[in-house]
């Protein structure tokens, strides 16, 4: 699902439900370092924590590099191996990891959420007063599709891709998101985040926007987003 919303670059690796990331037999070991991060966690936390940098580490194989610990950042966002760009997801069911090389793309960002109606009152402090109106003509148009939940799933798309190049934190209303159907589809798409703060300089030229693209399936809206170089 996610591996058809990034370029051929792009190497990702996904689990749904029970099944086990890129194939593989067993759940990953954990390397003593990330174990160490979650010695206290809830079952819940400790499958997710698991099952995703399983994703990172089958990801790592694809692209030829040894697998290694997935340790999380400032921020909380995951240190990858030198040469290495990516980004990781996971919700119920869920877990999924990217991966390039970072001469072929600056930066990426992806998220899965269910596809679900966001609990009440999220919306009002995710979404600018145009992305609400321009989701409510999308509402009234094809109300199959939560839009609501592909927004807030693309800003958090928008500030994996971000963050990376810029180590600051973007809020919510710092990026204008606009959501586009691909031609007869009501259920695949593309997204463009024109940033309204200053953005990253990328190869000595400033970012204005970031472009992506978004998919609902099996239960899960997914969404992405790449940064590519400026000679790309």
């Amino acid at each position: 699902m996610i591996e058809e919303l990034l370029p051929e670059s792009v190497v990702a690796v996904e689990a749904h439900g029970d099944e086990r990331p890129g194939g593989t037999t067993p759940y990953p070991e954990l390397y003593p370092e990330e174990q160490a991060l979650i010695t206290r966690a809830v079952e819940k936390r400790r499958r997710e924590f698991t099952v995703v940098r399983g994703c990172a580490r089958h990801a790592m194989e694809k692209l030829g590099v040894p697998p290694q610990a997935v340790l999380p950042g400032e921020r909380g966002a995951p240190q990858w191996p030198a040469g290495l760009i990516g980004s990781m997801t996971h919700c119920e069911g869920y877990a999924a990891a990217a991966l390039a090389r970072a001469g072929d793309l600056a930066s990426l960002g992806i998220d899965a959420e269910p596809h679900l109606p966001l609990p009440d009152n999220v919306l009002a402090s995710v979404a600018l007063p145009d992305e609400d109106r321009r989701l409510r003509g999308l509402a009234a148009q094809h109300p199959g599709v939560h839009w609501d939940r592909l927004l807030f799933s693309a800003k958090e798309s928008v500030y994996k891709a971000w963050f990376p190049l810029t180590g600051k934190w973007l809020d919510f209303a710092e990026a204008d998101i606009e959501v586009f159907m691909d031609p007869g589809h009501t259920t695949s798409g593309g997204l463009r985040a024109r940033l309204l703060v200053p953005g990253p300089v990328v190869d000595g030229q400033r970012i204005g926007h970031f472009d992506g693209r978004w998919t609902v399936r099996r239960g899960l809206v997914a969404t992405s987003v790449t940064v590519p170089h400026a000679h790309g």
